[in-house]
């Protein structure tokens, strides 16, 4: 027994760390072709490109595992059904449940895995992930000087460079106008020729000019006095050289506790804790929703009965019994009322809409630590017992059909999701119905699989077919000929 354990074991262990792999590195480049236009042209240095890479390569486990659990899954009991390794362990007298045992034991751990790797491995990558993209996006061109455009890429500068060589450092017919605004002088410089080049620290550019004119204007009077006499130089040079400051083309790391707040970025304590206190605020806010309208509430008490004429008018209705002018009176007071409570309660309807939609995204990603392990289980329950039912190996068949169970998962779960968030459905139902509608099915191939069902046989349906139009076929003859 424990060499068919075994044997199972090596079966699963390598399709899934080799459809792992394949899953992260198809995600993986969905990453890069989304963000390649953030990323690319700015200058970062190579370590900067690897960390973002590993961070989004740890946010994609949660998608990545259970469609390798389901691939891997179909793919053994394709390969062992396939070569007719299936049939000498029923020979043997072990049943397919049995069969599974090993395995079930394998994913069961890696389930347990995934819960651990959600709760306290996935916030933390989530928090770099986040905080260097956002960085990573904020960040400059390092394409310092198209050809062409006035670039003020540096602070105080406005600079164009009509052409460039090949090489990109040689540079023809340039403008560079530059305001100092501490000392209110500025200056506009033309040259026929330059090169420009990084400082051996990399921390300025430094271009050399050639053949240029410049035009420098400062004060030339104090400047107290009421009209100081401005002064206007021109410089004529074969050579000059100006130094550019490139600090802002650093990578500037954002402190990463502003991006501590987000609901992805928390434990399962901290998400619990944060919807206790915004639960918390939302009935501290009826509370005093009820204060503040309560004095607008007006009450009326009916007269003694004795009273029969007030009686009768307030039995009646005010408005019926009043004059034209007083009906006026009371319907203009009542609509400056309801407008005043109107004004009162809608700021504060906004802020219940904004708590309660923060109320339905933290429960999301509190849903979503426990999911990513059932998701496992429930996906293997139907990645096994489908393999062994349709008996194909390798990445051809196996693929397609895994995928097509991951796209009813994903798109049920993302509907769940959305109607969350929306309030439409409770966090449970919403995030766990693609689970629970996935699980039924699972159970019954498990069963198909163990009574050797041949549900997926193209032959069986082919001779249903065959025999349903047959009998239409010789019904409609017998009808015709009657």
């Amino acid at each position: 027994m424990k060499k068919i354990h075994l044997l199972l074991l090596k079966s699963f262990i390598r399709p899934f760390l080799v459809t792992f792999l394949i899953v992260m590195f198809v995600l993986l480049m969905l990453f890069l072709w989304k963000y390649i236009d953030d990323l690319i042209g700015k200058g970062f240095e190579w370590y900067i490109i690897v960390e973002l890479m590993v961070y989004a390569s740890a946010t994609n486990v949660q998608m990545a595992l259970p469609l390798s659990v389901l691939l891997s899954s179909i793919m053994t009991y394709g390969s062992l059904g396939e070569n007719y390794e299936l049939v000498a362990i029923k020979s043997a007298g072990i049943s397919l449940n049995r069969a599974m045992y090993p395995m079930f034991v394998v994913v069961l751990v890696l389930s347990i895995s995934a819960f651990i790797f959600s709760d306290y491995m996935l916030p933390v990558a989530n928090l770099k992930y986040f905080s260097l993209l956002y960085d990573a996006r904020e960040q400059k061109s390092a394409n310092f000087l198209p050809e062409g455009v006035f670039s003020n890429s540096f602070p105080g500068y406005t600079i164009r460079v009509m052409h460039k060589d090949p090489d990109g450092q040689t540079l023809y017919d340039i403008t560079i106008y530059h305001k100092d605004l501490s000392t209110n002088e500025s200056y506009l410089l033309f040259a026929k020729k330059g090169k420009m080049f990084r400082s051996s620290d990399d921390q300025y550019l430094v271009m050399q000019l050639q053949d240029g004119i410049k035009y420098q204007e400062d004060p030339g009077g104090p400047t107290y006095s009421p009209n100081p006499r401005q002064k206007l130089t021109r410089f004529r040079f074969k050579s000059t050289e100006n130094k550019l400051d490139m600090s802002g083309f650093k990578l500037h790391r954002t402190n990463e506790s502003e991006f501590k707040t987000a609901f992805q970025m928390m434990n399962i304590k901290q998400l619990r804790d944060t919807m206790g206190h915004i639960n918390h605020l939302i009935d501290s806010g009826r509370r005093v929703n009820y204060t503040l309208v309560t004095p607008y509430i007006k009450y009326f008490f009916m007269p003694a009965k004795h009273a029969k004429s007030n009686y009768i008018k307030y039995k009646q209705g005010v408005l019926k019994t009043a004059n034209n002018t007083d009906r006026l009176s009371y319907i203009t007071n009542a609509q400056s009322e309801v407008r005043s409570v109107q004004d009162l309660i809608k700021t504060r309807d906004e802020r219940y809409k904004d708590a309660s939609g923060s109320v339905h995204s933290a429960s999301v990603e509190y849903q979503k630590k426990y999911t990513l392990s059932a998701a496992c289980l429930a996906l293997f329950l139907i990645g096994a017992p489908l393999g062994a039912i349709i008996r194909k190996g390798g990445l051809g068949l196996p693929v397609v059909v895994s995928v097509i169970f991951f796209l009813i998962y994903y798109i049920i779960s993302t509907i769940g999701e959305k109607a969350v968030k929306a309030g439409d459905a409770s966090p449970f139902i919403g995030m766990w119905i693609a689970i629970i509608i996935l699980t039924p099915i699972g159970l019954f191939l498990s069963y198909k699989a163990a009574t050797d069902s041949v549900i997926f046989d193209a032959e069986m349906y082919k001779r249903f077919f065959n025999n349903l139009f047959g009998s239409i076929k010789r019904v409609v003859v017998k009808e015709i000929k009657d």
